[in-house]
């Protein structure tokens, strides 16, 4: 019988000592006088920082959203399931890694001790030649982080090493925003991993679960995100590469309960709410017009994906000039990516992890097996005695026929864990999405930054430019905080204390070694 997941002691829980903060700008604790208004466009991650910040300091917050729920990327929605039962289907696996201290704080006001989060023991990886990688036991201290985990992975074999080139890899020992941009943002991903003589057996591990992360080949990926995550991960932060999840569905455990907090603040939240189209006003505020209404309010934030943000921005052609709507014009989104999910009449193995990444089988990227971590599946694993699986494939072809690569994508499910062949598929939801951004080689410039020409416009998301080492969902929740501080600072409130990992390398020599080669490769 499969049991709800156990968790796990809040106290467990820190923050890296070497961790970055970032103080907002002074300023009183809470509007004072005529109180402010700021319409929020998108309910995902970035949206729901600035929205919450802006609500807590007294500021009159309306946020919009299309979709009947909030939480973006990372939402839920109900379906029935061919049982008669009620589940709650999302986008798929969220890893909610231990340097997300923003997008933590964010979830702190309704959870303070992050009780709704559990600990996965493993962050582990299989390889088609039976080969398997573990973090399990990779030291989270750098420098001995990064050398622990080649010492430990069977991927990296001697003669490899021996062929690599070490000063080509000599950037990634200290990784600074923006200056990793600046020297590798025009080199991709795959290309600087050809430069370095990284050995293909262990690039996966290394490397390409980080642009698999953003969705993206890595031929097609800017070099300086990928070096980025390596800092983030490997050699910036101590807090390494395992993860929490959420125990329950996403709306349970993370956004029906950070709603009812913004609502205890005066917010108000307009889902299945989509904007047509924003204006700014004679008086310095805006129209936020919606195919219901239309109201005024002082300021905005836009919190979109690329494609709304694209549309939205072609519809309300007096919004910012012409440079910066013609940077937002050619942001472009990811390559299509799957998500299947399958309700199955029998239990895998009672060894399969909880999450697990795979290496060599066609387009599977890694299998989830949900009962292990989240309340819901496990009851209805416990109640049907079988398993909730889920499936991604990153980075897919535009053009794949989708019946195919769904099937195909199953097949390589029983590859991996032979004791799902003889299962029956109870019922199988299938997620195609391509709402992801995309950060191309040499894209970094024109990138659109929190401020926008308009002084009473910010902007948040992942896509959204920043000079902090911060991707994917602190990415996010950091700009969407960034947001709300550029607003709140005009009105002399002081906003949201930040942190981040350290912006540089973390020990003297290492900095010392990519300075040399630096010089070396002028």
């Amino acid at each position: 019988m499969t049991r709800p997941p156990r968790r796990p002691p809040a106290a467990r829980r820190g923050r890296d000592r070497r961790a970055r903060l970032l103080p907002p700008p002074p300023g009183t604790t809470r509007i004072e006088g005529a109180r402010p208004t700021t319409a929020v466009v998108g309910g995902g991650i970035a949206g729901l920082a600035a929205a919450t910040a802006l609500a807590e300091r007294g500021v009159g917050v309306t946020l919009y959203e299309s979709r009947p729920f909030l939480g973006g990327r990372a939402g839920g929605w109900p379906v029935d399931l061919n049982d008669g039962a009620r589940a709650t289907m999302s986008r798929g696996f969220h890893a909610f890694f231990r340097q997300y201290y923003n997008l933590r704080g964010l979830l702190r006001r309704t959870d303070p001790g992050l009780e709704r989060l559990t600990p996965l023991p493993d962050y582990p990886l299989r390889h088609a030649d039976g080969s398997n990688d573990s973090f399990r036991h990779v030291p989270r201290t750098p420098p001995w982080s990064a050398l622990g985990f080649v010492a430990l992975s069977p991927s990296f074999r001697l003669r490899d090493l021996r062929r690599m080139d070490p000063v080509a890899a000599l950037p990634l020992l200290d990784v600074r925003v923006p200056r990793v941009y600046q020297r590798l943002d025009t080199v991709s991903a795959y290309d600087f991993l050809e430069a370095v003589r990284f050995p293909s057996s262990a690039r996966h591990l290394a490397f390409e679960v980080f642009s698999r992360s953003f969705f993206a080949d890595p031929r097609r990926l800017s070099a300086a995100e990928m070096a980025l995550m390596f800092h983030i991960y490997f050699l910036g932060s101590s807090e390494g590469l395992l993860f929490d999840v959420p125990c329950a569905p996403f709306p349970a455990a993370l956004w029906e309960p950070l709603a009812a907090y913004l609502r205890r603040h005066g917010a108000d939240l307009r889902t299945a709410t989509p904007v047509e189209h924003i204006a700014p006003t004679a008086d310095g505020g805006y129209d936020v017009a919606t195919t219901g209404d239309e109201r005024r309010h002082d300021t905005v934030v836009l919190a979109l994906d690329t494609a709304g943000l694209r549309t939205l921005i072609a519809r309300s052609g007096r919004l910012g000039d012409a440079p910066w709507r013609e940077r937002v014009a050619r942001l472009r989104n990811a390559p299509p990516f799957l998500v299947t999910r399958l309700w199955l009449d029998r239990p895998v193995a009672p060894d399969r992890p909880g999450f697990l990444g795979t290496s060599g089988y066609g387009t599977l990227d890694n299998i989830s097996v949900l009962e292990r971590y989240e309340d819901e599946a496990a009851r209805w694993a416990a109640r049907t005695g079988g398993s909730v699986v889920e499936l991604h494939a990153y980075a897919m072809s535009p053009r794949a026929p989708r019946d195919v690569e769904q099937k195909r994508l199953v097949g390589q499910l029983h590859r991996v864990y032979p004791e799902t062949r003889t299962a029956r598929v109870v019922d199988a939801r299938h997620e195609w999405r391509a709402d992801c951004p995309l950060f191309p080689v040499g894209g970094h410039a024109g990138r659109p930054t929190v401020r926008t020409p308009d002084p009473g416009v910010m902007m948040a998301g992942d896509l959204v430019r920043t000079d902090l080492p911060v991707a994917l969902m602190e990415r996010a929740a950091t700009t969407g905080f960034l947001a709300a501080n550029a607003l709140l600072e005009r009105w002399g409130v002081r906003g949201q204390t930040l942190w981040t990992v350290p912006d540089r390398g973390r020990g003297a020599v290492l900095r010392g070694l990519a300075g040399w080669g630096a010089r070396t490769s002028r």
